[in-house]
C-alpha cells in the first residue's frame, strides 16, 4: 500500500509562511511553554505532510486548516497529560521528606495519653482547654469558672508533672510534640 505525502518544497513554503504565526498561537495554548509549542508545531506540520489533500482545498490559505489541527493537537496533549499521573524525577524524590513513622507516633500518643490521665482532674482540665482546644488563659478561666491566675498556676504545675512523667520526650522536635498532643487530644475527649 502506498501513501501519498505532501511535496517537501510545498511543506517548506508552508512552514516559512505560517510557522511563526502558528508558533505564537501555540505558545498561547501551552501557557508560554516554548518546548511544547515547538513540538506541537512540528506535529502540525507532520499532519500537513501526511495529508496532501488539505492543500487542494477551496480556501485561499492553509492557515485555518493548520490552526485547527494545531488547536486540536494542543487539546489532545493537555488531556493526555491530565489523564496520567505526574512524573516524578529522582531530584524530587531526594528532596521529599520520608513519611512519618506511624508506629512511633502511636507509641508517643499512648505515652502522652497515659501521662495526661495521671494528672489530677483540675490540672488535666486546664491542659485540655489550653493545649488541646487552643483556648487562651482568659477563655480557659471563663470555661472552667476559675481565676486566670489559677489557670496559669495549674498549667505550670501540670506541664512540670508531664515533663517528669514523660522523660526523653522533652528533647523531641516540636512537630512531633504537636502531633502527639493532637493525637492525645483526640483520645482524651
Amino acid at each position: 500500500m502506498t501513501t501519498t505525502t505532501t511535496d517537501e518544497r510545498a511543506l517548506a513554503d508552508l512552514q516559512r509562511e505560517h510557522g511563526p504565526a502558528l508558533l505564537h498561537f501555540l505558545l498561547g495554548l501551552t501557557f508560554g511553554d516554548r518546548q511544547r509549542a515547538e513540538d506541537l508545531l512540528q506535529e502540525t506540520l507532520v499532519r500537513a505532510w501526511q495529508h496532501p489533500e488539505a492543500f487542494d482545498s477551496a480556501y485561499d490559505s492553509m492557515r485555518p486548516w493548520l490552526f485547527t489541527v494545531a488547536r486540536r493537537l494542543a487539546i489532545d496533549a493537555r488531556r493526555s497529560r491530565q489523564a496520567r499521573p505526574t512524573e516524578v524525577c529522582d531530584a524530587v524524590l531526594e528532596t521529599t521528606a520520608a513519611g512519618d513513622d506511624t508506629a512511633e507516633a502511636t507509641v508517643s500518643a499512648l505515652d502522652v495519653r497515659d501521662a495526661v490521665r495521671a494528672l489530677s482532674p483540675e490540672h488535666r482540665a486546664v491542659l485540655v482547654q489550653m493545649y488541646f482546644r487552643g483556648l487562651t488563659v482568659d477563655e480557659t478561666a471563663r470555661a472552667l469558672g476559675i481565676p486566670a491566675g489559677t489557670v496559669k498556676s495549674r498549667s505550670y504545675y501540670a506541664l512540670r508533672q508531664l515533663s517528669r512523667n514523660l522523660p526523653g520526650y522533652s528533647s523531641r522536635s516540636s512537630s512531633r510534640s504537636r502531633a502527639s498532643r493532637e493525637t492525645a487530644s483526640a483520645a482524651s475527649t
